[in-house]
């Protein structure tokens, strides 16, 4: 047995000599191969379109003026909307006109104006046609209360800041981090979804690869010319930069559009919790590569890779799922679990207070157990490839001869 080892051994070492850098053959052999593939380049081109699509739509709304025209049937009701006209936001413009309350509503009718102000029985009616704009109904609701104050106040023979005063109230917290609200929980969400989609289109791509050489017998061909393990590296690398440039791309796409939107004073926490995203995306995939080639030399035919990426499928379903819901020890836990950290630990950073270690601590964890699972992956692969006609498990495979 020994002399069966020491003679594959050497016969390795002879083909990794005849061949210079064998890995390097069967990468760009993966990569030509994913690039001539229409399915995954239109994928490509379609996510490239909507994330423009959409920083062209998010352009649009933010330069889009909103315009009102509203209509006071008495001095009062002109005095109401001309204070919410002087009030009005950047972007927002309220045009006045006076009109009686026959004419009014005519003009509602007509769809002429917006909404119609009037003063009956002692309190402000606001009049729409079908439905009334919630951001109209604002503006005149907040200016009617800011002109019966003063008013109210004048007839006491006071002024409304000497009735406020001392009414004010600041909103403080603890962290002296502005709110990042909903900024946070949408590149939470573009987080988890781009490493699990990602995880799922890549990792896919090498079990089939795998798993058609197989059966085809083609991976005994490369055999005969590239040491086993070379054909496994060049198969993990090959996806690895696939994955890596897409994301950069993504990446890239929306970095243009947010400085087309002119926010890019505005996002150097973004830019900070996006590239430690990068960073665990790429251990993080890496750590995980491998386990997908392991599956597809397992099998023996699809409905084998099916069932038996189930556990791997439920550690990316919950690190999306943590990256969508998780909320304080809960992500601070997932932070620190390999793979999943590869989410929790970037959008934990996008609203807690993380110590400079912490993420140094979460990405070596991962790489280490990304490397543990290389080196019990490429057993795995040397001896499960080989095996046509059965499925097989991890501890099986173990126990074959190489």
């Amino acid at each position: 047995m020994s002399h069966d080892t020491t003679t594959t051994a050497a016969a390795e070492e002879e083909r990794t000599t005849q061949v210079s850098a064998p890995w390097l053959t069967v990468m760009n052999r993966e990569i030509g191969v994913k690039l001539r593939d229409r399915a995954f380049v239109l994928s490509t081109v379609l996510t490239v379109l909507g994330i423009i699509g959409l920083t062209a739509f998010m352009f649009f709304m933010g330069e889009r003026t909103t315009s009102y025209t509203v209509a006071a049937t008495d001095p009062q009701s002109v005095t109401v909307a001309e204070a919410a006209r002087d009030s009005a936001e950047d972007k927002t413009t309220l045009e006045v006109q006076s009109a009686s309350p026959e004419e009014a509503r005519e003009l509602l009718q007509n769809e002429d104006i917006d909404a119609a102000v009037s003063r009956s029985d002692n309190e402000w009616v606001l009049t729409a046609r079908n439905s009334m704009d919630a951001s109209l109904s604002g503006m005149l609701s907040d200016a009617a209360k800011d002109v019966t104050a003063q008013q109210n106040a004048a007839d006491a023979g006071t002024t409304t800041e000497q009735l406020t005063a001392g009414s004010e109230v600041q909103t403080r917290t603890l962290s002296d981090e502005p709110d990042r609200g909903v900024a946070a929980n949408v590149l939470g969400f573009v987080f988890a979804m781009l490493f699990y989609t990602a995880a799922i289109i890549f990792g896919m791509a090498i079990a089939n690869s795998v798993l058609e050489e197989k059966q085809n017998r083609v991976v005994e061909i490369l055999a005969t010319a590239i040491p086993v393990r070379h054909i496994l590296y060049g198969k993990v690398a090959g996806n690895c930069l696939l994955a890596y440039a897409q994301i950069i791309l993504y990446g890239a796409v929306g970095l243009l559009g947010v400085n087309l939107l002119g926010r890019a004073e505005s996002i150097g926490w973004i830019l900070q919790a996006s590239g430690w995203f990068i960073g665990f995306f790429v251990v993080g995939f890496a750590a995980q590569a491998s386990i997908w080639a392991v599956l597809g030399s397992l099998a023996s035919r699809t409905e084998d890779l099916q069932s038996n990426t189930g556990p791997i499928m439920s550690v990316l379903i919950a690190a999306l799922l943590v990256g969508l819901f998780a909320k304080g020890t809960w992500l601070t836990v997932a932070s620190y679990v390999p793979l999943v950290s590869s989410v929790a630990m970037p959008v934990r950073m996008l609203t807690d207070t993380v110590q400079w270690w912490e993420p140094w601590l979460a990405l070596g964890l991962c790489a280490v157990f990304g490397l543990i699972m290389f080196r019990v992956g490429e057993r795995v692969y040397k001896r499960a490839v080989f095996q046509g006609g059965q499925a097989l498990t991890w501890r099986k495979a173990l126990r074959l001869e190489r």
